[in-house]
């Protein structure tokens, strides 16, 4: 009953890595419909357990007054958040028990508070206040950060410099030395999750949303694929690491700052991935011949594919350009970089509101038609699937997957490893089959942004959808994403295109977090088929092994 710094600590069951929760005993008949939040799934009927036992339980409204809204996510909505007694002003992120549908999807929403009470205060961290939950919603009031996101401030300065992009990396490499140091593994580093506190010049500037992050131990590795292509390490996409993702995390948020581009793109997931794997970085186009060597050397050193090699978030701070910070040049890196910056900065708003559509379109009934199709292919009504109940339920229900198809499904969708899928699992299944391989979603989402209906999203469009309080964006800026998404050159996005650029880069976590999860598990094991990964490389025509 008391605050949420009361919440689990690193060394409970909740935060091991490798442990699975244990079968129940055979001759227990198993209900997938119950509320069991260890194994089960959290019909919205069923979640009357806790989410946080440590939670107030006390109306979140007899300490504060909830404001305006701030932001929306896949389970809930950010409002501002007044201290009755101090005037405070806070945010309050309200998570919705009905969109929490899985067991994974609560424990991330325990393990992200028991995190944020874990880890010591920090002015480059942001502060958990409290926690409230009532019969509908979570309520999680930390510190406000309105001074806007790290790339849209870098893009409103006028003199941005490699100082300046040094004093940024330093305070990045605070916060995974803080993590680390507290047994906690960020997962999702990128430019998006750092805040500044206010709108001050000297503002601090915040790391945000823990929503992916691990408690773990020396020596523990992990293998969920979890976190944003762009920034993904190489050995995440082999299923295989620990803490020294987030330097790799951070040393590409760095390449970002200095030349505007992430080192690893390409127009598909299959290409991102390739490019991250090959690990080749580019130093000869504009601006890196007029950055200096020492800058050059510590991405080089944070970008080393073998983990082994790649500095700690100890060795980071330690480095000359970032010990020198105040000491870098403070050449303008020039309007290329700003430049490349604000298109980066605004293509993701722009998929950020295709995210948010395609989220709300997640719906709760979808979830109980899965349901239903669950108690169609569990014959022995266990409360799992075996390989033979997925195939012959497939068939029951109209597929035309092969027995190739459906081997390599239940390879991914089996996360333990015990060769059947408890329903958490086969939630995974059936959305990576319904919304990856139909893109259903997609098409609602591209209706959304083709208001007039004429199967393309012209400019006057893509101006309206990224349009917000703080005004209507560059002209430029607006052509440059056209440019870059309007491959066919005709002036507009056509609903290949749209798919094309949102399957490029894109935080998939922002629709949902069971829909991430599938999709790029579904990219690793098509990468290694036969036992190891291999990838068709385009330009050399061979396939690498890795």
């Amino acid at each position: 009953m008391g605050n949420c710094n009361a919440c689990v600590k690193p060394d409970s069951k909740e935060s091991k890595p490798t442990q699975k929760p244990k079968k129940n005993n055979r001759d227990r008949k198993l209900n997938p419909f119950t509320g069991d939040l260890v194994r089960s799934p959290v019909p919205t009927r069923a979640l009357n357990k806790d989410v946080i036992p440590t939670s107030h339980r006390t109306q979140i409204s007899d300490k504060y007054i909830l404001g305006r809204e701030l932001g929306r996510g896949e389970f809930g909505i950010t409002f501002l958040c007044t201290d009755r007694e101090t005037h405070e002003a806070l945010a309050c992120k309200s998570i919705s028990k009905r969109k929490l549908r899985t067991a994974i999807d609560v424990e991330d929403v325990r393990r992200e508070v028991a995190i944020m009470s874990t880890l010591p205060e920090h002015p480059n961290l942001v502060k958990l206040k409290a926690t409230y939950e009532d019969n509908e919603n979570v309520h999680i009031v930390m510190e406000l950060c309105e001074g806007g996101e790290l790339f849209d401030r870098i893009v409103a300065r006028g003199h941005y410099t490699e100082r300046a992009a040094a004093a940024v990396a330093r305070t990045i490499g605070e916060v995974v030395m803080l993590c680390h140091s507290n047994g906690v593994m960020h997962r999702d580093l990128k430019p998006e999750n750092f805040l500044f506190a206010n709108k001050k010049e000297n503002s601090a500037l915040k790391a945000i949303d823990f929503g992916l992050s691990v408690f773990f131990k020396p020596g523990d590795k992990f293998t969920e694929i979890v976190g944003s292509p762009y920034y993904m390490a190489p050995e995440v996409l082999k299923r295989d690491y620990g803490p020294e993702v987030d330097v790799w995390s951070a040393g590409v948020i760095i390449y970002i700052l200095l030349c505007g581009v992430p080192p690893f793109w390409a127009e598909t997931e299959q290409g991102v991935a390739l490019a991250i794997l090959r690990g080749v970085l580019d130093f000869k186009r504009d601006p890196w011949p007029q950055i200096s060597e020492s800058a050059k050397s510590l991405v080089r050193q944070m970008l080393d594919p073998d983990p082994t090699k790649r500095l700690t978030a100890q060795q980071v701070l330690a480095h000359p350009w970032v010990q020198n910070a105040k000491k870098a040049p403070n050449v303008p890196l020039g309007d290329i970089v700003r430049s490349r910056l604000k298109q980066f900065s605004m293509m993701n708003r722009f998929k950020k509101k295709v995210l948010r559509v395609i989220a709300e379109h997640l719906s709760i009934q979808e979830v109980e038609v899965i349901k239903d199709m669950f108690s169609l292919m569990d014959d022995d009504n266990d409360g799992k699937i075996t390989y033979l109940e997925l195939k012959a339920g497939l068939q029951k229900v109209g597929s035309q997957l092969g027995e190739p198809e459906i081997k390599m499904l239940m390879e991914v969708a089996d996360v333990d490893g015990n060769g059947f899928l408890d329903y958490g699992e086969f939630v995974a299944v059936i959305i990576h089959l319904q919304k990856i391989e139909n893109d259903e979603l997609f098409k609602l989402a591209f209706m959304f942004f083709d208001k007039d209906g004429s199967t393309y999203i012209e400019l006057d469009e893509l101006r309206e959808a990224l349009t917000d309080e703080s005004g209507e964006p560059d002209v430029s800026v607006l052509n440059d994403i056209m440019r870059e998404v309007d491959t066919d050159k005709d002036g507009r996005i056509n609903y290949d295109e749209f798919v094309a650029m949102m399957k490029a880069g894109t935080d998939w976590r922002k629709a949902s977090r069971q829909y991430s999860r599938e999709r790029f598990k579904s990219l690793s094991v098509n990468l290694m088929k036969d036992g190891s990964l291999h990838l068709h490389d385009t330009l050399t025509g061979q396939t690498v092994p890795v």
